[in-house]
């Protein structure tokens, strides 16, 4: 019996989309969403970064392209590609997010959003814990998006990817839009099972 569900598929195809109509479908059928998306941050038509976005609203830097020569300030930089990721901001908008989700407050019927479980955010010991936590807690179910495999494995993404309880579904531009109702569905059975259990 599933307990997670996670999308993964190549950038670009469609993955936040899918997890953004999957919260309209949930919130209209009385299901509490907690957790952030990841959304690309463009100036000019040139992207320059991306934003971590709660679903509260609240937006705070993940990363941004490197501008001009080492301004580190001798701090530890974590760089994927060009993108410098801002450690610091990432955290203190993420992390309260799993806190929150994991206070449970009686309601089982609760969706965590983790989008994406990507390069830019392992970077965060504190966020791959949160992350491990949630999973083999009981007080939400979550949906979450992961890479594709490419180059060196992710271990938390491989862990998430091959867990019993984890369903994955692989996302193409051919079947992002037949996916959505296997996706709530499977979301549905997920939060069904779970509030028997409790």
């Amino acid at each position: 019996m599933f307990k997670h569900v996670f999308l993964t598929g190549p950038p670009g195809v469609g993955k936040t989309t899918l997890v953004q109509k999957a919260c309209e479908a949930l919130v209209s059928s009385g299901v509490g969403l907690e957790g952030f998306y990841t959304e690309e941050v463009r100036e000019g038509g040139r992207r320059v970064g991306f934003d971590v976005v709660t679903l509260a609203g609240e937006r705070g830097h993940l990363s941004r392209i490197r501008e001009g020569a080492g301004t580190s300030h001798g701090r530890r930089e974590y760089t994927v590609g060009q993108y410098v990721v801002d450690l610091p901001s990432f955290e203190s908008l993420a992390l309260p997010l799993f806190r929150h989700a994991g206070a449970a407050d009686g309601d089982s019927r609760k969706v965590f959003i983790i989008d994406e479980i990507g390069k830019m955010e392992l970077f965060s010991q504190a966020f791959i814990r949160a992350v491990r936590q949630t999973l083999d807690g009981s007080s939400c179910t979550i949906l979450g998006t992961i890479p594709v495999p490419k180059g060196k494995p992710l271990g938390l993404v491989e862990e998430v990817r091959s867990r019993r309880d984890v369903k994955v579904f692989t996302v193409s531009k051919e079947n992002r839009n037949a996916l959505l109702q296997d996706i709530v569905s499977t979301l549905q059975e997920c939060l069904k099972h779970r509030s028997q259990n409790q």
